[in-house]
């Protein structure tokens, strides 16, 4: 395997070392003259430190497809759903340190401060050795930014129908929820609200949320999230170790549930689109991958622990949620509720991203005076989209899901491996890493196929289900 670049002590980057070659002159001098310097987007007193950093990779990997991890195990078997978890955690950090290099790499080429995810992508194509490539490559710019957009605003609308649930499972099981923690019973109920009514009641509230840009302020509201989900995370894992837990549970289960499983991991990983930006706004730069490494390790860890103590716990009557199997008791009614104001204030956090990008392409088309209004009308107006989106489609869970596994499959796994062959091909890049590349790209493909084919699944089944209930009633 090559080596990749370093990050010298200064936070910029080190010469590359791939292939022992140096950085070719004429792709230097061609891109430096096509391209002035950029101004480093992050100011000095809007930069973030190494705890707040770590405070934001937190959140951005910690979401609505967290809690399930346990159905996702159980769709692979106890053995081979932990194993599993570990691999495509540590392939997906792998994929973000390839991120990374290259986007430091490209910043000395060209002389620039800060690239983002796109423009990383623009840039090495245009050095790769596919002239058609290189002909076309602002259309890898086009392709990361519609993936980015729909990958967020997807999350972005799973957390309205998340919290929404969650509000309503609440407010209409107050009249039976106890002070005794006892497993959980089944409750035949007719909905008092619609949760699309608990929707447009968060509307508001969320909208006023993403019109705070200060990054000081949102690290503040990243902070509540924090210690809302880990204290939720705490009262939740409390419940799982306690005895008894399901025994003779099957260490590796049928190959199509696998396919499941497959769909679910890939999803849950949801911060690569993060990893840049978070760079571009820390003080010290050169801390990063330390930080990247460090808060991994801990998602992944809270990954593996959550789901196979999850399933341990709840057998084959694990649900689809780990939420839906605690016990109908105050205590656990908190936890719903811990986790959904640790949701609101991820929203933000995940919004940046896309707002990002739409943002100051529509700002950029407007006079001066028009500026600030068109920056939070535009804001106001996707917010509202991610909840009207939730509101229109049925089961919209399911539709994101499967946006969501393509696209997050696309910009973790598939795009990164890619970058890192176009970006050094011209260094004399080693067959080792170009072989190990493409390995990555081709998994990260049958991961996209995999996530399609337990969206497309679980619609079909939903859709059957749907009819007979009907047929029934009719009858």
């Amino acid at each position: 395997m090559g080596k990749t670049p370093l990050l010298r002590e200064d936070g910029k980057c080190a010469r590359n070392k791939l292939g022992g070659s140096k950085t070719s002159s004429k792709g230097s001098s061609s891109s430096n003259s096509s391209v002035s310097p950029k101004k480093d987007p992050r100011g000095e007193a809007d930069a973030l430190m190494f705890i707040q950093i770590f405070i934001h990779l937190l959140k951005s990997n910690i979401g609505t497809g967290f809690l399930g991890l346990p159905l996702a195990v159980k769709n692979a078997g106890l053995l081979v759903g932990s194993v599993s978890l570990l691999a495509i955690g540590a392939l997906t950090v792998h994929c973000m340190d390839i991120l990374l290099n290259c986007a430091c790499h490209l910043t000395q080429r060209l002389q620039r401060s800060f690239v983002n995810y796109e423009e990383t992508t623009m840039y090495s194509l245009e050095t790769c050795p596919i002239p058609w490539l290189r002909t076309h490559s602002v259309w890898g710019r086009y392709v990361v930014s519609f993936l980015l957009i729909v990958t967020q605003l997807g999350f972005c609308s799973v957390y309205f129908m998340f919290m929404a649930d969650n509000l309503q499972q609440i407010m209409e099981e107050a009249h039976f929820t106890s002070n005794v923690c006892q497993p959980r019973q089944s409750l035949v109920m007719t909905s008092i609200l619609d949760t699309r009514f608990y929707m447009l009641t968060i509307l508001p509230f969320l909208i006023l949320l993403v019109l705070v840009q200060n990054p000081q302020v949102l690290s503040i509201f990243s902070t509540l999230a924090t210690i809302t989900t880990l204290s939720s995370l705490a009262l939740i894992f409390e419940y799982l170790i306690e005895i008894p837990h399901h025994s003779n549970l099957p260490l590796v289960a049928s190959w199509k549930t696998f396919l499941l499983f497959f769909g679910t991991a890939i999803f849950t990983f949801e911060g690569v689109g993060m990893v840049l930006p978070l760079k571009s706004q820390m003080k010290s730069p050169q801390q990063f991958p330390a930080v990247l490494y460090l808060g991994m390790s801990f998602v992944i860890f809270l990954y593996i622990c959550l789901g196979t103590l999850g399933y341990m716990k709840f057998g084959e009557d694990t649900q689809a949620s780990i939420t839906l199997n605690l016990p109908n008791c105050w205590l656990y009614q908190s936890v719903k509720l811990m986790y959904s104001v640790g949701i609101f204030f991820t929203y933000a956090l995940q919004f940046h991203v896309p707002a990002e990008i739409i943002v100051p392409y529509v700002v950029s088309r407007v006079s001066e005076n028009w500026v600030l209004f068109v920056d939070l009308t535009v804001r106001t107006a996707l917010v509202c989209l991610t909840c009207f989106s939730a509101v229109l489609i049925p089961r919209l869970d399911l539709v994101i899901s499967l946006v969501g596994s393509v696209s997050s499959s696309a910009l973790a796994l598939i795009i990164p491996p890619l970058l890192e062959i176009t970006t050094f091909y011209s260094e004399n890049i080693s067959c080792a890493t170009i072989v190990k590349d493409i390995m990555i790209s081709i998994l990260g493909l049958l991961g996209c196929v995999f996530g399609t084919y337990q969206a497309l699944y679980e619609m079909t089944q939903q859709a059957h289900f749907s009819m007979a209930n009907s047929t029934r009633v009719y009858t």
